[in-house]
This record gives C-alpha cells, sequence and structure tokens, in this order.
C-alpha cells in the first residue's frame, strides 16, 4: 500500500510486476540509488542520535605492525595514567566507518583522514636498512647498491628499496636474491636473528636500535606516507578521546628520529 501511495504521489509506475515477480522500472531504477543514500544518512543519523560514545571502553583502529612494534609497548603509561579508560584495539588495513563500527578514534598510515573526518599528523616516517650489531661489523655499512652484495638480504613488499636506492645513484639495482616475507614485522623478526639485511620502517626498529639488537646499517629515507591520528571532529568532544590524543601526540613528540649515518639526507 505505501508503494502504491508512492507511485500514486510521482505519477509514474516504480515496479513491474508480474504474479509474485516484482521488478523496478527504469523510473524505479534512477530514484533506487538517492533512496537507498538518503535512508543510509538517516540510518547514521539515528545511530549517531542514540549511541552514548561518550562512556564505555575507548575503541581505537590502527594496523597490526604499528600496534605490535609501536603502540603495544608505549599503551601501559596510557593505561597506567587512565585505569579508567578500557582501550580496545582493532586493527584493520580498510577505510573505518565509525559510525557503524562503534570505533571512536583511528591511527592511519598514509596522507592522512578521509573526507568529514579530522586528522592530526603523528609521526613521520622513514625507511632503514638494518641488521644485527654482528653482521654490520662483519660486513660493513651499505651506501650504495654495491655493498648490499656483502649482505644476505630481506625482501618485503611494504618497504619500497628503489626508494632507498634512488636516494644515491640512479642507475643502481637493488639486489633481488634473499629471503622474502609478506609481512612488515616478520622482516624484523628475520633480521633481529641474524638472517640478514633489511629495509624496515623506522617505528617498527627503533625500539630494537635502542635496546642493540639491531643496528642501522645505512642511511635514512623520508617516506611518502606517515602516520595519522583520525577521527569524526564530534568525538574530539569525549573526554576519553581527548585523553588519548593528547597522550599520544605526547609519545610521537618523544619519538627519536633515525641516527644520522654517512650519506644520509
Amino acid at each position: 500500500m505505501q508503494v502504491q501511495a508512492l507511485e500514486d504521489y510521482l505519477q509514474v509506475p516504480l515496479f513491474r510486476r508480474n504474479g509474485r515477480h516484482v521488478e523496478l522500472t527504469s523510473d524505479g531504477e534512477r530514484l533506487r540509488p538517492k533512496v537507498e543514500r538518503a535512508l543510509a544518512d538517516l540510518e547514521r543519523a539515528i545511530d549517531e542520535a542514540r549511541a552514548d560514545r561518550g562512556s564505555g571502553p575507548l575503541r581505537v583502529t590502527t594496523l597490526a605492525f604499528f600496534l605490535a612494534q609501536w603502540l603495544l609497548p608505549r599503551l601501559p603509561t596510557f593505561t597506567d595514567r587512565r585505569p579508567d579508560i578500557d582501550v580496545q584495539i582493532h586493527t584493520s588495513t580498510e577505510l573505518v566507518d565509525f559510525v557503524r563500527s562503534g570505533m571512536d578514534a583511528g591511527i592511519r598510515f598514509g596522507a592522512g583522514g578521509g573526507t568529514g573526518l579530522h586528522s592530526q599528523k603523528l609521526l613521520d616516517e622513514w625507511l632503514v636498512p638494518v641488521c644485527t650489531p654482528a653482521l654490520l661489523k662483519r660486513h660493513g655499512p651499505v651506501a650504495e647498491a654495491g655493498d648490499l652484495k656483502r649482505h644476505r638480504l630481506l625482501h618485503s613488499p611494504y618497504e619500497p628499496r628503489t626508494a632507498w636506492l634512488l636516494e644515491g645513484n640512479p642507475n643502481d639495482v637493488w639486489p633481488s636474491s634473499g629471503a622474502a616475507f609478506n609481512d612488515a614485522v616478520t622482516i624484523v623478526r628475520a633480521s633481529q636473528t641474524g638472517q640478514g639485511l633489511a629495509l624496515a620502517l623506522w617505528t617498527l626498529v627503533a625500539d630494537e636500535v635502542a635496546m642493540g639488537r639491531l643496528a642501522v646499517a645505512g642511511r635514512a629515507v623520508r617516506s611518502i606516507r606517515d602516520y595519522h591520528f583520525v577521527c569524526p571532529p564530534a568525538h574530539l568532544a569525549y573526554e576519553k578521546v581527548a585523553a588519548f590524543r593528547e597522550w599520544l601526540a605526547a609519545e610521537c613528540a618523544r619519538f627519536p628520529s633515525p641516527p644520522v649515518i654517512s650519506g644520509s639526507q
């Protein structure tokens, strides 16, 4: 009856009916995407009005490698400071619908936040060649492609080797031989165990270098991507989000840049 009332109001048929089989007319097909968007906007508005986002646990979405190597070791300082805030971490590489997912904030690696999101830059990122101190002593530092031949190389698709090489001679070629790992954290673990020289993200190896488990073997090269704190603007007013953002910004401000090695830029 509601569909019939809508058709009477529009003075056009929206459905073709054949017994129990119903399909959209051309007018119905043109109307459908606009109606779907309107209903989705209405659903989001109702969810936002209904949800008490200011209370309950703090839900943060981030990347698994950043959580494992950078955020997780530092998180106890926040939970010790704010034991009243329960932190729930969700890992994903996909863009998050903050309303549907129930996430309060996110940390993303890229060029910034999505449309309509508050975005605050947290950290620069670098690509650095690393290996164990023993391997560095045995094979020496690397400054150009020729130096790499002395090392057994570790490969990962997440650290573009050409970015490091292009800072030197444009004709340099990173050798393709060596072990390959399809995971940013695994390549750090492999280099820790002395399996070879890896080109790694600085945020993932800085603590390992500070503790002497890894050594920087060559110049650091700035990545084209960096880390951002993102959330819907309305979430900035939530006390739990504000407290986490303030703590996170302070931790990032204390995070050191990679050491300057001869030939670094």
